[in-house]
């Protein structure tokens, strides 16, 4: 299927020399999107012994092995895929870049690593713009299309199709396919090369049980408070060390954290983030899948309007000494924008909380997402009051 990323990459190379580096978790379709892009194309994938030779070889080789200073050339567009296995691969680019840019579109993809690596140096400054791939949401199932401002009208998505993002979640494959056999299948899989190939091949982890047995405890405390004191003791490991391996799970996909809003928040939490997982799918507690839900496509909106450079986006929860809490919290250059309280089931009295907090941060967009009220074709985000809203409608305004 077409995917909203594929509209921003064309844009990226129609109005951008830069190069697009396009990172994200495992399945969600880095390497088909990259060729969906042109017709035309030459692509470079590290695992490949002969292309990884050319590589080597270097940039001028590149070039004229392909044929990429040719005007015959229908596309100039070159896409290296897997590269960060390549040690030296930001060297090798910055200097393709700096002597072949301006002839050809050059577009990088990888596993999380890429990510990870990304963030160390700055011998790239100033030479790509980077892009979050996500997995798919109920708005991206709606649209494929590019436009001027940040929240869409509503549009109705069929109920079944909510059925399957709750069942099988959103990475492509499972999703398209909304098979029972095949995605138990797949899940199984995931597990696996997650745990004994991007996690013991990606890292210095040695304790590969422990963080296997973390992944699983997961599973059951999306949504919470984090308790590292909690964790380990169960795990029987430092705190320090489970601070240490909740992050490598974040850089390799598997979890996510988000963390407290305290600025204008009288006696607010500041340090314990709350916790949730890529693929909401596996979560094991229904309400708890719902919110996990609803944080990944928060997070999906967030990251895609900050990229696609409609400003600065986070994502954040409330709550303060008192336990007064509220779901998720949207900023929009660094100033509240809307508040998020998610209900499983549809409730007839509006959240206190939510009610409290867009008082006190004097915020005017504030749902109440029900996943059991039926769809309303209104644009909820022109509501300037706390308001409840379906799951299907607010979902699909996002991204």
């Amino acid at each position: 299927m077409k995917r909203i990323y594929s509209e921003l990459l064309e844009d990226h190379f129609e109005n951008n020399r830069q190069i697009a580096i396009i990172s994200g978790p495992r399945q969600t379709g880095k390497t088909t999107l990259s060729q969906m892009i042109y017709n035309n194309f030459t692509y470079l994938n590290w695992d490949n012994k002969n292309n990884r030779e050319n590589i080597l070889t270097g940039a001028s080789n590149i070039i004229d092995t392909y044929n990429l200073n040719s005007l015959s050339k229908k596309s100039n567009l070159i896409i290296f895929d897997e590269l960060h296995k390549y040690p030296k691969w930001k060297i090798f680019i910055k200097g393709f870049f700096d002597s072949y840019g301006e002839q050809t579109k050059i577009l990088i993809t990888g596993s999380a690593r890429l990510n990870i690596y990304k963030k160390v140096g700055d011998s790239l400054m100033g030479r790509y713009f980077h892009y979050r791939l996500h997995p798919l949401s109920v708005a991206e199932t709606l649209h494929t299309n590019l436009i001027k401002t940040e929240i869409r009208k509503p549009k109705k998505i069929p109920l079944s199709t909510m059925k399957h993002f709750l069942e099988y979640g959103g990475f492509p494959e499972p999703f398209l396919k909304s098979d029972k056999r095949f995605y138990n299948r797949w899940k199984r899989t995931k597990n696996e090369q997650f745990i004994y190939e991007d996690v013991r091949n990606l890292t210095n982890v040695q304790d590969i049980d422990s963080i296997e047995v973390l992944t699983e405890i997961l599973k059951n405390q999306t949504g919470q408070l984090v308790n590292y004191s909690s964790l380990s003791k169960k795990l029987n490991v430092s705190v320090g060390t489970i601070k240490r391996w909740i992050i490598i799970l974040s850089n390799l996909y598997y979890s996510f954290t988000i963390k407290p809003y305290y600025t204008n928040i009288p006696k607010s939490l500041i340090k314990q983030p709350k916790i949730f997982l890529w693929d909401w799918s596996i979560v094991n507690d229904e309400g708890e899948k719902k919110e996990n839900m609803i944080a990944s496509h928060l997070l999906k909106a967030v990251h895609f309007w900050t990229d696609f450079g409609f400003g600065n986006y986070n994502l954040y929860f409330l709550r303060d000494k008192m336990k007064r809490e509220v779901d998720f919290l949207v900023t929009k250059n660094n100033k509240p924008w809307f508040l998020v309280e998610v209900k499983s089931s549809n409730s007839k009295r509006l959240s206190a909380n939510l009610q409290y907090y867009a008082k006190l941060l004097n915020i005017k967009t504030a749902f109440q997402v029900d996943f059991d009220s039926k769809y309303i074709a209104k644009d909820c985000f022109s509501t300037k009051i706390p308001i409840k809203v379906p799951a299907t409608t607010f979902l699909s305004q996002l991204i």
